[in-house]
Parts: structure tokens; C-alpha cells; sequence
């Protein structure tokens, strides 16, 4: 796999996102900690208010901002949403009232939801072989799971030494490196945007696109059941290790880790799996996977089991929902690049980035919400419904004899 990072252009620009991940780690922790000096008890509000503010921006900015800056060269583009990002981590420890943190965060993901499209849109004519691109995507989910475990231990090593403010400077310096090192690589040429198009259809072309073709409604389907695992192990794991398991802030970092741990295992066999397996298989498996590790954990929570009983059943579980997840958004950017065309792929592939985390806008609130006011098992057994409606849905819309562009192209005659 590592054998991708030869290619320069690629190299770069992973190390790019690798920095820029770290900075954003460290941002994440620094920012809880900024809550509760605001809020103290109602830190959680807080950081919940912030949380969805982040996915409306992701929903409603990416594809206005992808519509208007179709002409902007990439590096321009780019360079310019971490220079945002960056000033942005700059002024958030002068903040001193709750609102300033909402309006500085609608910024900063307004920024990301520039940012992350655009570049994940790039990667295909960087890499223009089909293995090679299959590497860089296992590549880089590894360096996303990979941040995701590393960044809490790091901050919390500097934690030691330094205060929860001087986090957003190392924030700063992973967004000023991600600029230095795109603006210092020769990026793809843009393809040149057709303006005559109306700035309505332009912004909504990639979501047309993903519902007109049936092997990209399949995905928006999946996109639904990996937000209902998601949203289930992100808010309720904390509340599973302290309340059900009685466990302390060390077993909330150890089943997270499982989580992730299952979903970097994937990213490893994914060059494997697609080689002698093609998507649909790989795809619609973790999609059966999630919905099934869903009611399971529905069963455990009714079942009420012993601590030790408890630790090893949500250990596998998440290990296993980790698993599910990365075996869908690992390959996901496989099916995008094959069912868009160069005039088009930024537009999919920033459809593909607001809805799939316009899912979170619902399962979100059900898992936190549900599950503080009627119950968690109610909160999972309506999540795993979710998630089976979502792969019964994907199955039947992404049948066994559409498996790509092409194919379809040739099974219509077009």
C-alpha cells in the first residue's frame, strides 16, 4: 500500500491531509475544553449546538460553494480554506461568549466543507489507475482512523506541559502546513465549468446525478446505514461504559478504539477484498453487517449483562461496526469516480459529502436524544431499524446486473 506514497504529487498531498487531521484533532479536544470554561455543566449543550452547526454547514455550504468557485483553480482554492481554517483556530481562544464559538465554528466547517470536496474530488486524476486509486482511498481512511486515535493521546500528552489554549496553536500550525505543502505541488488542471448552466441546477447537478444513477442511490442508502452506527458508538459510548458497564474515561478511549481498530483492519484488506471481489459484494456486506450489529446491541442493552459479559460483547460489537462502516466509505470514492465524468466530479463527489452527512441531521438526534429521554434501547432499536430500511433499500436500488458506468451504459444500449 505504501508503495503509493512513490507517486509525488500524491505523497504531498496525504501528508497534507495528515497534518491538517492532526491540527483538527487537537482542535476537538481543545474546543470541549473551551466549552466548559464557558458553560461549565452545560458544556454538553454547547458542544451538541456546535456539533449541528458543523452538519448544516456541511449540507448547505458544500454545494453552493462548489457551484460558485467552479473556475477557481484548485490550488487557489485550497490553499485559501485552510488560510480560513487557520485564522479562524487563531481567534477561538479570545472567544468569550458562547455565540462567538457558533458563529467561529460555522466558519471554520463552512472552510472544511470547501476544503475536503475539492480535494477528495482531486485524488482521481492524481491517481489515475484503478489499484493505485484503491490504495490511496485504504491509504487515507487509515490516516483518518489512524488521527482519530492518536490525536486524543497527543493532546493529552501536551495537556501535561502546556494550557488547553495553546492546542489551537498547534491547530494553526497543521492548517498553515496543509497550505504549504498544496501550494507547493502541481495539482491537476481544472476542466473548464459550462457557466451557461443556471447557478441553481449547477449547485444541485450532483445530487441529480446520485439519484439518476442506480448504482449511486444504492451509496446514498448505505450513506444511512453508516450514519446509524456511527451516531449509535459516537454519543452512546460514553454513556455505555460509564452507566452500563461502569467503567471509567480510559474504557470510553478503549471501546472507541474498537471501534476504530475494526474499521482500520478493513482499510488494510481493502486492495485484497476488491481484487478478487467487486464492490457491490464488499459494500452491500457491511451493509448487512451494520444493521445486524445494531440489533444485537439492542439485544445486549435489554439483556442488561454483567460487566464482564457487557465489556466483551460491545468490544466485538464495535469492532464489528467499525468493520461494516469502513467497508462502505472506504470503496465509496471508487463508485463516484466510476459514475462521474471529469466536467462533472467535483459536483458528485461534493453531493456525496453533504448528503451523506445530512443522514447525521437524523440519526444524531435519535441517538442522543432518544436515548436520554425515553431510553438506549430504544434509541438502538430504532437506529438499527434505520439502518436495515437503509440496506434493504440499497440492495434492491443497486441491483446484481449494474455494477458500474459502463456496465449500466451497455445493459441500456447508451
Amino acid at each position: 500500500m505504501l508503495d503509493i506514497l512513490h507517486n509525488p504529487t500524491f505523497r504531498r498531498l496525504f501528508i497534507a491531509q495528515v497534518v491538517a487531521l492532526v491540527g483538527t484533532g487537537l482542535l476537538t479536544v481543545a474546543l470541549g475544553l473551551l466549552a466548559y470554561d464557558l458553560a461549565g455543566a452545560r458544556a454538553g449543550a454547547v458542544l451538541g449546538t456546535a456539533l449541528a452547526i458543523k452538519m448544516v454547514a456541511y449540507v448547505a455550504v458544500a454545494p453552493v460553494i462548489t457551484a460558485v468557485t467552479d473556475r477557481v483553480p484548485r490550488k487557489v482554492l485550497l490553499v485559501s480554506a485552510d488560510a480560513v481554517r487557520a485564522v479562524i483556530a487563531l481567534l477561538l481562544p479570545f472567544v468569550g461568549q458562547e455565540w462567538q464559538i457558533y458563529v467561529l465554528i460555522f466558519l471554520l466547517q463552512a472552510a472544511s466543507a470547501t476544503f475536503t470536496p475539492t480535494f477528495q474530488s482531486m485524488i482521481p486524476s492524481v491517481l489515475e489507475d484503478e489499484d493505485d486509486y484503491t490504495r490511496g482511498l485504504s491509504l487515507s481512511r487509515l490516516a483518518y482512523d489512524l488521527e482519530a486515535l492518536l490525536s486524543p493521546v497527543l493532546a493529552a500528552a501536551l495537556l501535561m506541559v502546556i494550557s488547553y489554549n495553546l492546542l489551537f496553536v498547534g491547530t494553526v500550525a497543521g492548517f498553515v502546513a496543509s497550505a504549504a505543502l498544496v501550494a507547493s505541488t502541481q495539482l491537476p488542471k481544472l476542466m473548464p465549468a459550462d457557466r451557461s448552466v443556471p447557478l441553481v441546477r449547477r449547485i444541485t447537478s450532483g445530487a441529480r446525478v446520485m439519484l439518476g444513477r442506480p448504482v449511486l442511490r444504492g451509496l446514498l442508502a448505505m450513506n444511512l446505514a453508516v450514519a446509524a452506527a456511527t451516531a449509535l458508538v459516537l454519543v452512546n459510548t460514553v454513556v455505555y461504559v460509564r452507566d452500563l458497564l461502569g467503567g471509567a474515561d480510559p474504557g470510553v478511549a478503549l471501546a472507541l478504539g474498537c471501534y476504530g481498530g475494526g474499521s482500520m483492519l478493513v482499510a488494510l484488506l481493502i486492495p485484497r477484498l476488491l481484487t478478487h471481489n467487486n464492490d457491490r459484494a464488499v459494500m452491500l456486506t457491511g451493509a448487512t453487517v451494520l444493521p445486524i450489529g445494531l440489533a444485537v446491541v439492542t439485544a445486549v442493552l435489554a439483556a442488561g449483562p454483567s460487566a464482564a459479559v457487557g465489556w466483551a460483547a460491545f468490544a466485538a460489537l464495535w469492532v464489528a461496526l467499525g468493520a461494516g462502516t469502513s467497508m462502505i466509505n472506504t470503496p465509496s470514492s471508487r463508485l463516484l469516480r466510476a459514475e462521474s465524468t471529469a466536467e462533472n466530479r467535483a459536483y458528485v463527489f461534493t453531493a456525496q459529502f453533504s448528503l451523506s452527512h445530512a443522514c447525521f441531521l437524523l440519526t444524531y438526534p435519535i441517538a442522543g436524544w432518544v436515548g436520554a429521554a425515553v431510553g438506549q434501547v430504544a434509541a438502538a432499536a430504532i437506529l438499527a431499524a434505520l439502518a436495515t430500511l437503509a440496506t434493504t433499500t440499497a440492495v434492491r436500488a443497486w441491483p446484481k446486473s449494474i455494477r458500474s458506468a459502463d456496465t449500466e451504459m451497455v445493459a441500456t444500449g447508451r
